[in-house]
């Protein structure tokens, strides 16, 4: 069984002043337990044991966005931990950065259901639940996509004269060293200072 987990944040501010950006909400798929949950900043102590015992955590923009952010939160170093950015991947593949949503619509046929100006709203509304509902929706997006690209090796996009074209794509996860006996070496992230 998986131990992955897929995680998409939100946040309140202004992008453009990056080290000021707060985390709302962080919500995450984990595969080993077949649930999603979501975290407000007041409860991310309760997420970095499930982040410190995933085999890989898997996020679309992660590396830029949510890893750094989240990182200002915990005492280690979550950007050492193994990690899939889907961006990065189709980046590599491509040549372009794509949307999330994107990619979702021409290789799923679904959409996101809102985006992040509506959850600052929301926060700004105090509507968490909503808040919650559109981040869980983005990590299931997120992990569909994903899947979807393991198992066939490659996603779509729409050129400009709205043609799908397919490219290819390997969220193939690192060869996880084990022992004579087959037991996985160190599963347990550890970058706590000592």
């Amino acid at each position: 069984m998986s131990k992955e987990v897929v995680l998409d944040i939100e946040t309140i501010g202004d992008i453009r002043d990056f080290d000021n950006l707060k985390v709302t909400v962080v919500s995450i798929y984990e595969y080993e337990t077949n649930k999603y949950q979501s975290f407000l900043e007041s409860e991310l102590g309760q997420l970095w044991p499930i982040l410190e015992k995933a085999e890989r955590i898997i996020g679309y923009n992660s590396e830029h966005f949510d890893l750094p952010i989240l990182d200002k939160y915990y005492a280690g170093d979550l950007m050492k931990f193994p990690h899939l950015d889907l961006l990065k991947v189709v980046r590599e593949s491509t040549g372009s950065r794509f949307k999330l949503n994107d990619l979702v619509k021409a290789t799923l046929q679904m959409e996101k259901s809102a985006d992040g100006l509506q959850a600052q709203k929301w926060w700004e509304e105090g509507k968490i639940d909503e808040i919650k509902k559109y981040c869980e929706q983005d990590v299931k997006v997120t992990m569909e996509l994903y899947e979807y690209g393991r198992k066939n090796k490659m996603l779509y996009y729409n050129t400009l004269t709205g043609d799908l074209t397919p490219f290819p794509v390997n969220f193939d996860p690192p060869v996880i060293p084990m022992n004579a006996s087959g037991e996985v070496i160190n599963n347990i992230n550890l970058t706590l200072p000592l």
